[in-house]
């Protein structure tokens, strides 16, 4: 599957807006957005106003590179959405929530969503007992996430469980670090997903 390798700071500074795609470097003067605060290339520093279209455009690859998905993944996960009862957007952002490398993110296993997509591609968690290796694997109410046998030898895992914040934890989610265990409470709704991604901008673009 392609993937993106290039230098994650230049989408952060194209979006003029901190994704924290590397974690705690994010949060130091090392951040890329704190040096250089502009667009990158050669014309980063000219001023460009922006159409209506642009802005929507924006808004579909912030949240693409949020939570590290491609076009065409995107696309589904939107078609899916307008599928289903609700407002579309909304509906778009919780298919995105519920992926289990963004679920494994905000337990505090790892320390950015490219971390936990790595955690479960090299087979560290289970769903419900069962070894889980897929990132877009969702989740829904009730399910249980927890290390698996070479999970639980990582050393990296237990220090971000032991540096991990219970107030950072979403009000949807439970995490216990002592026993490396993470519960599903409930669906997230738009109040509990905390991103500034205008969704029905989203929409929009896809509407046409």
């Amino acid at each position: 599957m392609a993937r993106y390798i290039g230098p994650v700071c230049k989408l952060c500074r194209r979006e003029k807006e901190k994704l924290f795609l590397k974690g705690e470097r994010c949060l130091t003067d090392k951040c890329a957005m704190e040096r250089r605060p502009f667009f990158p290339g050669e014309h980063g520093k000219r001023f460009f106003k922006p159409s209506q279209y642009s802005g929507q455009l924006r808004e579909k690859q912030k949240a693409k590179r949020t939570y590290g998905v491609l076009e065409k993944q995107f696309r589904n996960y939107y078609n899916l959405a307008a599928k289903q009862k609700g407002i579309t957007g909304e509906n778009l952002l919780k298919l995105l929530e519920q992926r289990l490398d963004n679920v494994v993110y905000h337990m505090g296993f790892a320390v950015s969503r490219a971390e936990s997509r790595q955690f479960v591609k090299h087979g560290h968690f289970m769903v419900n007992g069962r070894k889980v290796d897929i990132p877009s694997c969702g989740v829904k109410r009730g399910d249980v996430i927890s290390l698996s046998e070479s999970g639980s030898k990582a050393d990296k895992i237990k220090s971000n469980l032991e540096s991990a914040s219970k107030a950072e934890i979403p009000s949807w989610l439970e995490t216990d670090s002592s026993a490396g265990v993470g519960k599903v409470l409930s669906i997230p709704t738009r109040d509990q997903i905390d991103v500034s991604i205008k969704e029905e901008l989203i929409v929009g673009l896809y509407s046409k």
